[in-house]
C-alpha cells in the first residue's frame, strides 16, 4: 500500500489555480503546479535544499526579466 501523498502550496498563493505545490513522497520531494497535477518532478532533499537557498539568494533573478 502506498502512502498518500499530502500535497502543500504556499500560503502566500491564496486561492489562485495557478501555485507551485510541493509534497514528501518515499524520502524525496515531489513538485507540481496545480493547473497541471498530473505533471509531477521528482527530486532529493538535498537538491531541495540547494534550490530555495538559490531562489533566497537571487541566484534566478535575472529569470523575471
Amino acid at each position: 500500500m502506498s502512502k498518500e501523498i499530502n500535497w502543500q502550496k504556499s500560503s502566500f498563493s491564496g486561492d489562485g489555480p495557478q501555485c507551485v505545490e510541493i509534497a514528501e513522497h518515499n524520502g524525496g520531494i515531489l513538485v507540481r503546479e496545480s493547473d497541471d497535477p498530473n505533471t509531477v518532478t521528482t527530486t532529493s532533499r538535498e537538491k531541495f535544499a540547494a534550490f530555495i537557498a538559490g531562489v533566497k539568494a537571487g541566484e534566478f533573478d535575472h529569470f523575471a526579466n
